[in-house]
């Protein structure tokens, strides 16, 4: 059950980041990021990759936290409105 809900938080974030870098990074070339006044030594491969790993963090938090306030089943199927969320 944990390997199902594992899948479950970041297949879609994956599919999502995905998507978010390809848009992001076309309108952001990685040689115009500056972070603290410091361009980054890294080859735009490298660039592309740490956002994608960002993106998918953040994709994956919201997918997370999207499954924790579903609402609880009881063990009858019956659903338990309040449990599941703070």
């Amino acid at each position: 059950m944990k390997l199902r809900l594992l899948i479950l938080i970041l297949w879609p974030a994956f599919l999502v980041a995905g998507l978010a870098e390809g848009l992001l990074f076309s309108f952001i070339r990685p040689e115009d990021l500056i972070f603290f006044g410091h361009h980054l030594a890294l080859a735009d491969e490298g660039i592309y990759t740490l956002g994608f790993f960002i993106i998918w963090i953040f994709c994956a938090l919201s997918s997370a936290l999207s499954l924790y306030i579903l609402p609880a089943r009881d063990e009858d199927g019956e659903s338990n409105f309040d449990s599941g969320l703070i």
